[in-house]
């Protein structure tokens, strides 16, 4: 059972990522899975804030609380040329 606790640890792992380019995988259901490239931008005390660029310079940002990580609903990975899979 998770605790408050695993939710800080959670968060302390994403706050390593601020400002870092990182990969993201979230599960839209029915299994659709989204692969974007990204930066952590801003950490709040129940949510994280990426900011995606598209290949035609549209920036989105899209929060995901630290309870989406703990679910596997999103996933994050370090930014390197190795895992770039022509993502947008």
């Amino acid at each position: 059972m998770a605790t408050k606790n695993t939710l800080n640890n959670i968060k302390k792992d994403i706050e390593k990522y601020l400002g870092k380019k990182v990969v993201l995988k979230a599960n839209k259901g029915r299994k659709k899975i989204v692969v974007k490239e990204g930066v952590v931008e801003n950490i709040y005390p129940s949510v994280f804030v990426v900011k995606l660029d598209d290949r035609y310079n549209n920036t989105t940002r899209i929060s995901y609380s630290y309870s989406d990580v703990l679910t596997s609903t999103v996933k994050l990975e370090l930014f390197s040329p190795s895992n770039n899979i022509g993502v947008s």
